[in-house]
Formats: C-alpha cells, structure tokens, sequence
C-alpha cells in the first residue's frame, strides 16, 4: 500500500529537514513526500532539494493559506491513502508509516497517538494526546483524533471532499468530522486506532498558540457540530472536548 504524506511548509527552513529527514527513515518504503510550499523566501527550498530521493516531490508557488495548501495536497497524491505530516513535526519512530500501511490493509481510516514536544532535539514531552477508538456519534460527545495521526484510504478521502477554507483554525475537525460521522448511505467507515505514539509535534503551532486561538479552535469546532450534526447554540461536546485534554499534561 503506497502511503501519501502531505507536508506544507512556509518558510520552514528551520525544522523541514528534520521533517523529511523522519520521512525518509521510514522502514515502509512504499511511500510520497508530497511537500506544498508557499513560495517560501528563507532556504527552506534549497533544503528540499538537498535531498536527491524520487519519493520526495516539491511543490512551490503562492497559496491562500494553510487549508488551500492542504487541498492541493489532496488533489495531487498519488497514493492509496493520505495523511499529514507539519514542517515542523517529525514521525516518532521509524516503524510509524508501516504501521499505519498495516491498519489500513483493513480499515479506511487509523488514527493514533501523538507527543507534543518542547523541541526536536531533547524530544522532551510536554503534553501526551493519548487518543481512544471511534465510535459513531463520538464527536457529539468530544471525542477527536490528533489530525497528524490520522490517514485514511483514498476512497474515503475522494468522498469526503476538501478542507473547509473559511475555517481558521478547526477546517481539520471539520475534515475528520466529514470523513467519519457523516451518513453517505451506507456503513459506517471502519476506524482503527493505534494505541501507540506515530508523530512527535512540536508545541506552538496554530491551534495550540495561546487561549484566544484554543478558544477560536472550540468554537469553530461547534460551528461545524451544529452544520453537519445539528447541534444547539451549545451542546455537550464544547465542554467535553476541552476537558478531555486536560490529563494530557499530566506529564510523566
């Protein structure tokens, strides 16, 4: 099974080596880089064209954000699944990729576990997201996986259409909400989850950035609850979901 990982980078000059660097230390090799470049003005595209491997392919020109990014990430892969990895994070060991390919052989979508880290060198933790199986109807109680976790079969990529643009922050729950609650007149997707870590994410990124985006994050994540499940002005899971984080900093 040919796995597609989407990285899009702007100007990451700093960490993207280190990204495909895990990419390439993968011990699945039936694999693509896809990496989407904003036009970056720093090295970052001299970087990626150090690395002379045919299963990293570069794409560089303008783009209207980081879900139009993403989106022409899913028109572009070539595989038989897709996931996503940041510039700035890296896979936590090099059997992640084969364990995925592995769970996919029976299911159309796998989400797993992920560490947030203080930086790539020490890879100290500073927060554990330990994810849980799906169930229809999860994300009405608050349940969501890491969105650097899940991957999910082309089949299920191609009906479950593009990110969302007008969201800033929660166009990935909006995505992941789509790929697996929404009923397409038939069953219900098969969802394994991994009970091990898969990506190593580094802390500060865009929906971790403070408490105006943590908030922001919550409340478009209601906003799509309410357009695809028909939630109230308020509903269980905005409470639940940013309670269930709470134990993941109860670092150990």
């Amino acid at each position: 099974m040919k796995i597609s990982v989407v990285t899009v980078a702007w100007n990451a000059e700093g960490t993207i080596g280190n990204t495909i660097e895990s990419f390439l230390g993968q011990s699945h090799r039936d694999a693509e880089l896809l990496i989407i470049d904003g036009a970056s003005t720093d090295e970052t595209l001299a970087i990626v064209k150090g690395y002379d491997d045919p299963r990293v392919r570069l794409i560089s020109e303008p783009d209207e954000g980081l879900y139009d990014a993403m989106n022409k990430g899913l028109r572009l892969f070539s595989g038989d699944a897709v996931g996503f990895l940041n510039a700035d994070d890296s896979y936590h060991d090099d059997g992640a990729l084969a364990a995925i390919a592995e769970a996919l052989r029976a299911s159309d979508a796998v989400t797993g576990n992920l560490d947030f880290i203080a930086d790539h060198a020490s890879r100290r933790v500073v927060r554990r997201w330990r994810g849980r199986p799906f169930r229809p109807g999860a994300f009405r109680r608050g349940w969501m996986p890491a969105h650097p976790t899940f991957y999910i079969r082309r089949e299920l990529a191609e009906r479950t259409g593009l990110f969302d643009t007008g969201y800033r922050i929660a166009a990935d729950y909006d995505y992941m909400l789509r790929a697996l609650e929404l009923d397409r007149g038939g069953a219900s997707p098969r969802v394994a989850h991994l009970d091990r870590v898969l990506v190593d994410m580094l802390a500060g990124g865009t929906s971790t950035a403070g408490w105006s985006a943590y908030l922001r994050g919550n409340l478009e994540s209601l906003k799509a609850r309410r357009k695809w499940l028909g939630s109230g002005i308020v509903d269980a899971a905005l409470f639940a979901k940013p309670l269930g984080k709470l134990g993941q900093y109860a670092v150990r």
